[in-house]
């Protein structure tokens, strides 16, 4: 197992030099003069030659890049023009609020998909089984922030159960704060489950065929041990894939639902550098949410290794 944790840790490198080479230059290539966006268009050309140098933005690219990536290594992601803010603390207070959502939405998606794939695993082909399989298309053409209009109408204006906006922390006030969160993570889940649904139903049904499911079919196992013992774990290794690429995708579903549910989190923080030009934030935000999906991924590894030993053995 260690093999296969510091092979996984080596393949990740290369990945994460990559990741921060694609963040600086699409930071660094948007059309645009940054010292000339800091200093506004009053500004003299001495001046923004003066900080062009100042800033190093006079130096070649290359570098720009490593001198860049230097002080990232040091933990260092620069600091906003715009509120002097450093990148990290602006991650730091948003952060929180955009992985409650990122939770809460698998939460939600997880306790919709899986009960409806193994309800249709064990009648496949059946009416219950064409008729989810086809709501699952449905929903997957489904806009989110189609589905955030249609559940803000129905849940907070027509049946005033819920708020349709705001935010307070979770340490101030939970039930309020969970309240909050409601919409906006069903909104997320509705586009998610599908996903999960059609995975693990696939995976289901053909583990369903193996002949140790036969065996135990004649042994006279009841059908609910059959199903959730003998058949939901071998099924569930492609679910725990999607699984963790799901919560590093949701990253991108938050910057619409955040913004539409006035959410103080990622999302805003990445939409309103884009507004206010503030490329620095814009860097170290992207920079930092690729990461953790590189990193979210290689926890996904790992707990594919542990479910499977042969993928640690390097056999599958």
């Amino acid at each position: 197992m260690l093999n296969f944790v510091v092979r996984r840790l080596l393949a990740m490198l290369p990945v994460l030099l990559a990741v921060s080479l694609l963040t600086f230059l699409i930071a660094s290539l948007l059309p645009g003069d940054l010292a000339l966006v800091i200093l506004g268009d009053q500004a003299t050309p001495e001046n923004v030659a003066a900080l062009r140098h100042d800033m190093g933005l006079d130096q070649p690219l290359w570098w720009r890049y490593l001198s860049w990536l230097g002080h990232v290594l040091q933990g260092d992601l620069g600091r906003s023009f715009r509120t002097g803010q450093t990148v990290l603390e602006a991650v730091s207070e948003r952060f929180p609020v955009s992985l409650q959502l990122m939770l809460m939405a698998e939460f939600i998606g997880l306790l919709i998909g899986v009960p409806l794939a193994i309800a249709c695993a064990a009648r496949a082909g059946g009416a219950f089984d064409r008729f989810m399989t086809g709501s699952a298309f449905a929903m997957l053409s489904m806009p989110s922030f189609l589905t955030a209009i249609l559940l803000i109408y129905l849940f907070a204006v027509e049946l005033r159960w819920l708020p349709a906006t705001g935010y307070v922390p979770f340490t101030e006030a939970p039930l309020a704060n969970l309240r909050f969160f409601v919409l906006p993570a069903l909104t997320l889940a509705l586009a998610e489950w599908p996903g999960i649904m059609r995975v693990l139903r696939s995976d289901m049904i053909a583990t369903l065929q193996e002949d140790y499911i036969a065996l135990a079919k004649a042994k006279g196992l009841k059908p609910a041990r059959i199903l959730f013992v003998h058949a939901l774990k071998p099924s569930s290794l492609t679910l725990v894939t999607v699984t963790g690429i799901n919560i590093g995708r949701l990253l991108g579903g938050t910057l619409i639902v955040e913004s539409i549910f006035a959410l103080p989190g990622l999302g805003r923080l990445l939409v309103g550098a884009i507004y206010t030009r503030d490329l620095i934030i814009l860097q170290g935000v992207v920079l930092l949410v690729a990461c953790g999906f590189v990193i979210v991924n290689f926890i996904v590894d790992m707990l594919y290794a542990v479910l499977d030993p042969r993928i640690r053995h390097g056999h599958a």
